[in-house]
C-alpha cells in the first residue's frame, strides 16, 4: 500500500522540493488576495502560483518515475536531484521578483534583473538536461508491462519537447531589436505572439487571447509526462468493465496513440501560437488541423481495440524447444 512515507523514498530531493512547492501555493493565493499590484496586465503573484503548481506536479511524476529503475539509480538520483536544485532556483527567483514588483522572465532593465534572468535561463538548460537523463534511463527500463513502460517513457520524451518550446520564448522582437541597439532594451523575448505581452488574457491561465502565446504548447507539452501514465491509469481502471482493455498489446497500442495525439496537439498549438492566433480564436486552417488530428485519433483508436493482438509464437510458459521436442517413443 502506498503511503506518503513510503513516496518519499521514490526521490528524496525531488519529493522535498515538491512538498515546498505544494507549500507556496497557498502563500500564493494569499498574495493573489491581500496584493492588488499589477504586472504586464495579470496579478504580480499569478506567474508564483502558476508555477509552483505546475512544478509541485512535474516533480511529483520525475519522482515516481525514477522509483521505477532497476538500475542505474545513482545517475537517475543525480539528474533527479539536478532538476529539483534547478527548479528551485528558479522559483526562488521567480518568488524573489513578485515581491520586488519586477517581472522575471525577459527582464533585463537593470544589471541585477538580467543577471538573474541569465541564472534562470541555465536552470532552464539544467532542467532539460535532467529531464533528458531521466528519459534515456527510462528507455532502458523494463520493470513494468510493456504498456506502462511505454507510457512513462513516451511521456518523458514528449515532455522534452514541450520544455524545448520554451525556448522560443527568448528570441527577441524586432521593436526589442531596435530598443538593444540603442541600449534602451528593458526586455528581451516574450511568450506572447503578434502583440505585446500584457493584453487581454484567458482567466487562471493568463494566456493571451488577442495573439498567440507560446506557454500554450509549452505547457502541453511539457505535462505529457503525467498525461501518458494518467491515461493507462484510466485505461486499468476502465479493464474490468471493458474486457478487451485487459490485453496488454491493446493499452499498448492505445497508449501510443495517445502519446501520437498528443504530439500532434503540441505541433498544432505551437503552430498556431507562432501565427499570432490565440487559443481562443482558431482560424480555418487550425480547426481543420484539428478535426484531422481528432478523426486520425479516433480512427487509430478504433484500429488498437478492434484488431485482435497478434497470437504468442508459443503457449505461455513455453519456450523454443519444448515446443518442438519430439514425444519420446
Amino acid at each position: 500500500m502506498l503511503t506518503w512515507r513510503s513516496a518519499m523514498t521514490w526521490h528524496r530531493p525531488l519529493m522535498v522540493f515538491a512538498v515546498a512547492m505544494a507549500a507556496l501555493v497557498p502563500v500564493s493565493v494569499t498574495g493573489l488576495v491581500i496584493d492588488d499590484r499589477m504586472l504586464a496586465g495579470a496579478p504580480i503573484w499569478l506567474k508564483p502560483l502558476k508555477f509552483s503548481v505546475s512544478f509541485a506536479v512535474y516533480a511529483l511524476t520525475l519522482a515516481w518515475m525514477l522509483s521505477l529503475l532497476p538500475r542505474r539509480r545513482r545517475a537517475g538520483w543525480w539528474a533527479g536531484t539536478v532538476v529539483a536544485a534547478a527548479g528551485a532556483v528558479e522559483m526562488v527567483i521567480i518568488t524573489t521578483q513578485a515581491v520586488r514588483g519586477k517581472g522575471s522572465h525577459f527582464n533585463v532593465a537593470t544589471t541585477f534583473d538580467e543577471r538573474l534572468f541569465m541564472l534562470m535561463g541555465l536552470t532552464v538548460v539544467l532542467l532539460w538536461t535532467g529531464t533528458l537523463v531521466i528519459a534515456l534511463l527510462l528507455f532502458r527500463t523494463r520493470t513494468l508491462d510493456r504498456a506502462a513502460v511505454w507510457a512513462v517513457r513516451l511521456g518523458a520524451a514528449v515532455s522534452l519537447l514541450g520544455l524545448a518550446v520554451g525556448g522560443l520564448m527568448l528570441r527577441p522582437t524586432p521593436e526589442q531589436r531596435a530598443a538593444d541597439r540603442q541600449g534602451v532594451a528593458e526586455v528581451i523575448g516574450a511568450h506572447s505572439v503578434g502583440v505585446p505581452d500584457g493584453g487581454p488574457t484567458m482567466p487562471v491561465t493568463g494566456w493571451s487571447t488577442t495573439g498567440g502565446d507560446l506557454r500554450i504548447p509549452h505547457f502541453v507539452g511539457m505535462h505529457a509526462l503525467q498525461a501518458l501514465p494518467l491515461l493507462l491509469v484510466v485505461l486499468l481502471a476502465l479493464a474490468p468493465r471493458l474486457p478487451r482493455l485487459r490485453n496488454e498489446c491493446v493499452r499498448l497500442r492505445l497508449v501510443v496513440v495517445g502519446a501520437g495525439v498528443h504530439t500532434a496537439a503540441l505541433a498544432l498549438t505551437t503552430w498556431q501560437a507562432l501565427r499570432g492566433q490565440p487559443l481562443t480564436s482558431p482560424d480555418g486552417l487550425t480547426l481543420g488541423a484539428a478535426a484531422g488530428i481528432a478523426v486520425l485519433g479516433a480512427a487509430a483508436t478504433w484500429l488498437a481495440v478492434r484488431v485482435p493482438p497478434a497470437a504468442p509464437a508459443f503457449p505461455t510458459g513455453a519456450t523454443p524447444s519444448a515446443r518442438t521436442k519430439e514425444p519420446v517413443a
